[in-house]
């Protein structure tokens, strides 16, 4: 993501972790929220504890710390902007 802004054009994050979605229908509000209107990447991530997560205020759950790549897999390549997963 590098320089690119955040929800609503912030420029810090929402909250110092990586959000996870949790099922597919979060996973395709994920990606309809993308505001930067390019396309989007889905990966999968293996090896995080659920006990792990937290909850942001608005009811989703991120993981407070950097996820390994190794940990990493790519699902899905360059989703056009609204599209679902």
């Amino acid at each position: 993501m590098g320089a690119a802004p955040g929800i609503a054009g912030s420029r810090r994050p929402e909250q110092e972790g990586c959000f996870l979605a949790a099922d597919e229908w979060e996973r395709d509000w994920f990606i309809q929220m993308n505001n930067t209107g390019g396309a989007v990447d889905v990966w999968e991530v293996h090896g995080i504890n659920a006990d792990d997560l937290i909850q942001s205020p608005e009811g989703h759950y991120f993981f407070p710390a950097v996820i390994p790549a190794t940990e990493l897999r790519l699902i899905q390549r360059d989703l056009p902007p609204g599209r679902r997963g």
